[in-house]
């Protein structure tokens, strides 16, 4: 019978723990126990972290990000076609629950991804584009990226009849008010029309001479007149210059919003 031998190699804990200190350096054993702390902090709740979908049912999705037991994201959190095996997707961890098992959202990671990307490019004063969603209680819910909130006093330069008809609208509006702790962005529509509205003036009263003839629109009617915006510049057409007849009040000849022409 052919003998086997084996070789063993005696080491020196003493030894091994100076070759590592040599190699890692004297604080070598505070980075080990602080990677292992970061380690663990990775799946607190809260944590966002990126996984691969594992298995995809009607009510959920199986996420593995690698921790010792996979999680599972409602599936009405995907887009429709999103939740395919093998997908890699960015999820938050909203639970661990005392049996090690995972709760996670997509939802709230996108939401939570939006909001951090919003407030790193984006301060108090600096203009962002997006689309009116939807008619909530003081105004609108606007979609930048995230939802924002345009009071129904900034939505226009005089106050709208009704905020819901600009739900679906693409609109450009300035960010008044950034509570980043609350997660909450508040932004004016108004300030962004009257800026233009005043370039608007500045460029139309360097235009402007007497006996042209202008195109306007009424703004607003009076027991005196109505007040005609030329484009930027409101001017005020007199009651006694509506007509060659008698007029009794502005109203009979002209209605707010009509376009006509002056002088």
């Amino acid at each position: 019978m052919t003998k086997r031998f084996e070789s063993i190699i005696a080491v020196d804990d003493i030894l091994l723990a100076q070759e590592l200190e040599a190699i890692l350096g004297k604080d070598a054993e505070k980075a080990l126990l602080a990677a292992l702390d970061n380690d663990k902090n990775q799946y607190d709740p809260r944590s966002i972290v990126t996984g691969f979908i594992v298995a995809v049912s009607d009510d959920n999705a199986t996420v593995d990000i690698g921790y010792k037991s996979e999680g599972v994201v409602p599936i009405e959190e995907f887009a429709e076609g999103e939740a395919t095996i093998g997908a890699k997707v960015q999820v938050m961890i909203t639970e661990v629950k005392p049996s090690g098992e995972l709760a996670l959202s997509k939802r709230q990671a996108d939401l939570q991804i939006g909001w951090n990307q919003v407030l790193g490019s984006n301060k108090e004063g600096d203009r962002v584009k997006g689309r009116v969603v939807r008619k909530i209680k003081g105004g609108l819910l606007v979609d930048i990226g995230v939802p924002v909130f345009l009071p129904a006093s900034q939505v226009d330069l005089r106050r709208a009849p009704d905020v819901g008809e600009y739900i679906g609208q693409e609109i450009e509006a300035e960010i008044i008010k950034i509570d980043a702790e609350r997660k909450n962005i508040v932004v004016s529509r108004r300030k962004v029309l009257e800026e233009e509205r005043k370039k608007n003036r500045e460029n139309l009263v360097k235009e402007l001479h007497v006996g042209d003839l202008r195109e306007g629109v009424v703004k607003n009617i009076t027991d005196f007149g109505a007040f005609i915006d030329l484009g930027g510049l409101d001017g005020l057409l007199h009651i006694t210059d509506m007509s060659w007849g008698r007029v009794n009040h502005p109203s009979e000849v002209v209605k707010i919003g009509q376009h006509i022409e002056v002088v």
